[in-house]
């Protein structure tokens, strides 16, 4: 485990990701009953952008400072968590500052000095609890959850060549031990064959119902950059595709992005 979030927190991968986070567990908070929300690779849960790593590479200058400039409408609740949290808010302590008093957050991240940072950002959450652990292994230990509900997060680092196999078995096999859980999963899009392989692969299993939203930053022709990034929703609440479209549409805009799509991937 090499990847340290701090060097791309608030980048525009960022911005999609937690903007469309918010919309999704705002959804799922219609309905009374408790859920579980299950982080899978959490990072350390809020990050300085004024810190060393982050003006290193300056990303946020191109992602959430813009956001914050154009303040359009549609991103009024992503704003307004990160105006309200302070320094910039990781999908954790977005959820934390979500969590009703009778749901529960579970955070795992692997890395050996990230994860005492994250039980640091959570300390004195009685419903949250932060494991240093395998995400991936993660899944098999907390699901199905007592709940019988979740909104599960996975979003690894994408160190590894094989990731994107890695990432299609680990949430086949939670999918089979729990289908009705909300599945996120957010993915780089660098060049177009290895997410077409990863779709491929999908539709050839049992997944049902699946939505994809995409941002392009730029076209991916060249795989040595990130150019966009997607997050794949299985069972997605009621109105999701109506809900995120506006969003990413939002965001082209303001990030100066190349275009989006919000599209079913898979039928219910």
């Amino acid at each position: 485990m090499n990847y340290r979030h701090a060097f791309h927190a608030g980048n525009f991968a960022d911005c999609v990701k937690h903007a469309l986070f918010i919309v999704i567990l705002s959804a799922m908070q219609r309905k009374a009953k408790p859920l579980l929300v299950l982080d899978t690779h959490a990072g350390i849960g809020r990050y300085d952008l004024s810190g060393q790593e982050a003006q290193k590479t300056g990303e946020w200058r191109d992602g959430v400072a813009k956001v914050l400039a154009a303040h359009p409408a549609v991103l009024a609740s992503y704003i307004t968590m990160i105006e309200s949290l302070g320094l910039y808010p990781g999908s954790p302590l977005i959820a934390a500052a979500m969590l009703r008093d009778t749901d529960r957050l579970i955070c795992c991240e692997l890395h050996k000095e990230d994860a005492p940072l994250l039980r640091r950002a959570m300390m004195g959450r009685a419903n949250v609890a932060v494991h240093e652990r395998d995400g991936y292994a993660a899944l098999r230990a907390f699901l199905p959850p007592p709940e019988k509900r979740a909104f599960v997060l996975i979003d690894p680092p994408f160190e590894r060549v094989n990731e994107f196999l890695t990432l299609q078995e680990s949430l086949l096999a939670a999918y089979e031990k729990f289908k009705t859980g909300v599945y996120v999963v957010w993915y780089p899009i660098k060049h177009r064959a290895p997410v077409r392989d990863f779709f491929a692969g999908l539709k050839l299993s049992k997944l049902r119902d699946v939505v994809n939203v995409e941002f392009l930053l730029r076209e991916p022709l060249d795989p040595t950059r990130l150019n966009g990034c997607g997050l794949l929703v299985v069972n997605p609440p009621f109105g999701f595709e109506a809900d995120a479209l506006p969003i990413v549409q939002a965001l082209v805009e303001v990030l100066d992005g190349s275009g989006c799509a919000v599209e079913r991937l898979i039928d219910e």
